[in-house]
C-alpha cells in the first residue's frame, strides 16, 4: 500500500505538467496560426486531465490516509500553475479584454492569498481552504475549458459561455479573497509575529 500512497503526489505533479504543457501548446499555437485549432483542442485535453487530477490526487489522498506536508503544499501550487499556463496561453493566442480582467483579478487574488499564508505563518496561523474556494476552483477549470474548446473550435457562442463563467470565476475569486483577508486581520488583531 506504501506505493499507492504516492500515487496522489504523482498525480498532482502530473498536473503541473500538463500545465506546462498546455501553455507550450497554446505558445505554438500563437506561433503557427494555420495549426491554432488542432494544437487548441490538444491544449484543452491537456487541461481537462490536468484539471481532473485535481480531484482524484486529493480524493485518494483522503481516502488511502496518504496525506502530506509535500502533498498539502504541492497541490494548491499545482492549481495555481494550471489556471496561469492558461490565462498567459490564451492571452499569447488571441489577446482580449474579455479573457484579461478576469484572468488578472484571478491571478491578482492568488498572489494575495500566498501572500496572506505566507504572512500568517509568522503569526503561526493557518488559512485553510474554503468549501466556496474550492468551489471557485472548479468554475474557473470549467471556464478555462471551455475557453480553450471554443479556441479549438472556432466558436462564438462557446467564447461567450467561457467568458462568462470566467467572470463568475472571478467574482468568487475576489469574494473568497475578501474573506481571507478578513479571516487574516481577525486572527492578527493584536498579536505579533513569533
Amino acid at each position: 500500500m506504501s506505493g499507492l500512497k504516492a500515487i496522489p503526489n504523482l498525480l498532482t505533479g502530473a498536473r503541473i505538467v500538463l500545465a506546462v504543457g498546455v501553455f507550450l501548446l497554446l505558445a505554438e499555437a500563437g506561433r503557427e496560426p494555420a495549426a491554432l485549432r488542432g494544437l487548441a483542442l490538444w491544449a484543452c485535453a491537456a487541461f481537462v486531465v490536468a484539471a481532473l487530477t485535481d480531484y482524484f490526487d486529493g480524493w485518494l489522498a483522503r481516502r488511502w490516509n496518504a496525506q502530506s506536508p509535500w502533498g498539502t503544499a504541492l497541490d494548491p501550487i499545482a492549481d495555481k500553475i494550471a489556471v496561469l499556463a492558461v490565462v498567459l496561453g490564451l492571452l499569447l493566442v488571441r489577446p482580449r479584454l474579455g479573457l484579461a480582467i478576469p484572468g488578472f483579478l484571478i491571478l491578482f487574488r492568488e498572489m494575495f492569498v500566498s501572500g496572506l499564508r505566507e504572512a500568517g505563518a509568522g503569526y503561526s496561523i493557518k488559512l485553510p481552504v474554503t468549501w466556496l474556494a474550492k468551489c471557485k476552483t472548479t468554475v474557473q477549470l470549467i471556464a478555462l475549458s471551455v475557453e480553450l474548446l471554443a479556441l479549438g473550435l472556432a466558436s462564438s457562442p462557446l467564447t461567450l459561455a467561457g467568458d462568462v463563467l470566467l467572470w463568475i470565476a472571478a467574482a468568487a475569486t475576489l469574494w473568497t479573497g475578501a474573506q481571507y483577508a478578513v479571516a487574516f486581520s481577525r486572527a492578527t488583531a493584536g498579536r505579533t509575529p513569533q
